[in-house]
């Protein structure tokens, strides 16, 4: 994979994100952990080393989750996450954003290759990619 230099803005443009060199991971994320995060039923995202996203902007503000070792920063005019930050340390890169940064698309480099969680999710997905029921080191979703 060609190492990615993405430039992002949260809606209002008050914050800015930079990511450089290759994402960690790339996946979509069903726990309930990421879905009381992020507000959502699945979280698509790019998991990257803290080094590698630089933010910018006066408007920045970081929520620390009080019983976990997560964090999510965003802007505070828009309210819109620039990242979240996971137990590793790693920065959680939503892709709604870096899509909205290429016009709507996903950049084929930072798809998701794999579904972690899945055991717990509240939505079906029907695609090719790989459902792990939990970590990405463990069972498989099989179809009954």
């Amino acid at each position: 994979m060609t190492p990615a230099r993405i430039t992002a803005a949260c809606l209002c443009g008050a914050a800015e994100l930079r990511l450089h060199g290759e994402p960690a991971a790339r996946a979509h994320c069903h726990c309930g952990i990421c879905r009381d995060t992020y507000g959502t039923a699945m979280l698509s995202a790019t998991a990257w080393p803290a080094d590698a996203v630089t933010v910018t902007g006066d408007s920045l503000v970081t929520y620390r989750h009080p019983d976990r070792h997560l964090a999510r920063t965003f802007c505070a005019n828009c309210g819109d996450t620039l990242f979240g930050t996971n137990r590793l340390g790693m920065r959680v890169v939503p892709n709604s954003l870096t899509s909205r940064a290429h016009g709507g698309r996903l950049p084929a480099g930072l798809a998701p290759t794999l579904h972690l969680y899945y055991g717990t999710r509240v939505i079906d997905i029907d695609d090719a990619l790989p459902k792990y029921l939990e970590g990405w080191d463990g069972e498989l979703f099989s179809k009954p």
